[in-house]
């Protein structure tokens, strides 16, 4: 499993208000991070459905008529399109024109930040896979994301988000043609994680990782975080959160969220971490 950074719960966890975090600055290291939405109050303890051993967001299948209506309103291919772009993703065909469930990310318009021009590009295994492996067996990755190993770990945790139903999908991050980072854009209000937070529709969830070492401890995470976040609000009208939720033994990634105007919501309990829960609402993003 990715980190929850890249992973998550399900229903209610314990929450803990978190006060230390707000003054963090340090972004050495930044490896592991994503994201999650507004919490209330947690009345139970939750179920525990995430995690390196357990169920996976990508393991749950969403009903074909649903799938149909998600797409129709989306302008999308309907169900009967939906097998067939998995099956095209998971050849490693062409990219941009594949449907998914968050607005055809390939499709995204490059964004210029402080640092150049970065653009989103989604995963082929064909051409990819490679570059992914080595950064998932950096030691500092390896630590949160726990895909190291054989190419075959990374490559079945690509897969069995391109072959999905397009709920999640796995992208290159590229500066100014290079590329130097590794994410995940998906559908925080169809995943397991929703069930640890009141979900809104079209909640969506960043999960990212810094490939080369010398992109990390100079600020770029935050400042990429910020833009990637800007990205999926102005491309998904339907998108009023972006969430996140990182390790909180990953200091950096923390730091990072909150310089890029997330704000931290909670800490909470999930399998196999300890994670703070980090938003970013459409209605402050000019404000943080």
């Amino acid at each position: 499993m990715p980190p929850t950074d890249p992973s998550a719960d399900s229903c209610h966890p314990s929450v803990t208000e978190l006060t230390d975090l707000t003054g963090l600055t340090d972004l050495t290291g930044l490896t592991g991070l994503d994201e999650v939405t507004d919490l209330d109050e947690p009345t139970e303890s939750p179920e525990q459905v995430l995690g390196g051993d357990v169920e996976d967001t990508l393991d749950l299948r969403l009903p074909d008529d649903f799938l149909a209506c998600l797409s129709e309103e989306a302008g999308g291919a309907g169900a009967a399109g939906i097998p067939e772009a998995a099956a095209a993703r998971g050849a490693g065909g062409p990219v941009a024109d594949r449907p998914d469930l968050l607005d055809g990310v390939g499709a995204w318009a490059p964004a210029v930040t402080p640092a150049g021009v970065f653009q989103l590009n989604p995963v082929r295994l064909d051409r990819d896979l490679p570059l992914i492996v080595r950064w998932m067996n950096d030691p500092a990755v390896a630590a949160f994301w726990e895909l190291s190993g054989p190419p075959q770990v990374a490559e079945e945790h690509l897969r069995g988000q391109l072959t999905g139903d397009g709920r999640s999908v796995p992208c290159l991050g590229l500066l100014n043609g290079s590329p130097m980072s590794y994410w995940e854009i998906y559908r925080a209000d169809l995943d397991p994680l929703a069930r640890h937070y009141p979900a809104r529709p079209h909640d969506t969830g960043v999960h990212v990782l810094i490939g080369g070492v010398a992109d990390r401890g100079r600020g770029l995470g935050s400042t990429l975080l910020r833009s990637v976040a800007d990205l999926v609000l102005d491309s998904r009208p339907a998108c009023a959160r972006v969430v996140a939720e990182p390790d909180l033994r990953n200091t950096p990634s923390v730091s990072a969220f909150l310089t890029a105007g997330f704000r931290f919501a909670a800490e909470v309990d999930l399998p196999g971490k300890r994670a703070a829960l980090m938003v970013r609402d459409r209605s402050l993003r000019h404000l943080l």
